[in-house]
């Protein structure tokens, strides 16, 4: 036996099936597409929910209501517990700080929540807070700042 005897296992490689060339070949005439009709012609192919012309299941049914689906705006919730634990005094939280500490995954609008315990002085420049959170932030001695920097007032 020799060291480097590669080769493909028997049926692994499979030769290409080659259809409508004559009658000889075993697959000539109709070339597996059967005995005429739509789909046995050039060209003739069909769509997803066809059916040979009859109005389509999808157009029969009624269409009621109302989907905010492409309208959706995705929103990032980060908790003030969270913070608390990733963020030491006098510390800005903003979308990139967010990021780096690893409490978001991408540059999306973020809100922070009131949930968890917060005592530090921080400075927030982000997208959107609850009421309850600023209070707690407020309480702890931090600012928060509106994305253009200005300071809000209550």
């Amino acid at each position: 036996m020799q060291d480097f005897n590669l080769h493909a296992p028997e049926g692994a490689n499979k030769r290409k099936r080659i259809i409508g060339r004559g009658q000889g070949s075993g697959r000539g005439t109709t070339a597996g597409k059967g005995n005429k009709g739509q789909k046995s012609r050039s060209g003739g192919k069909t769509y997803v929910g066809f059916e040979g012309g009859q109005m389509p299941l999808y157009r029969r049914l009624a269409q009621r209501g109302f989907s905010n689906y492409p309208f959706k705006k995705e929103v990032q919730i980060v908790n003030l517990g969270e913070i608390e634990n990733h963020y030491k005094d006098d510390e800005t939280v903003d979308t990139a700080s967010l990021i780096l500490k690893g409490l978001i995954k991408k540059s999306v609008p973020v809100k922070i929540l009131a949930d968890g315990d917060f005592n530090k002085k921080l400075t927030f420049k982000i997208d959107a807070l609850s009421a309850s959170a600023k209070a707690k932030i407020e309480k702890a001695g931090g600012t928060v700042k509106s994305k253009n920097g200005k300071t809000s007032e209550n």
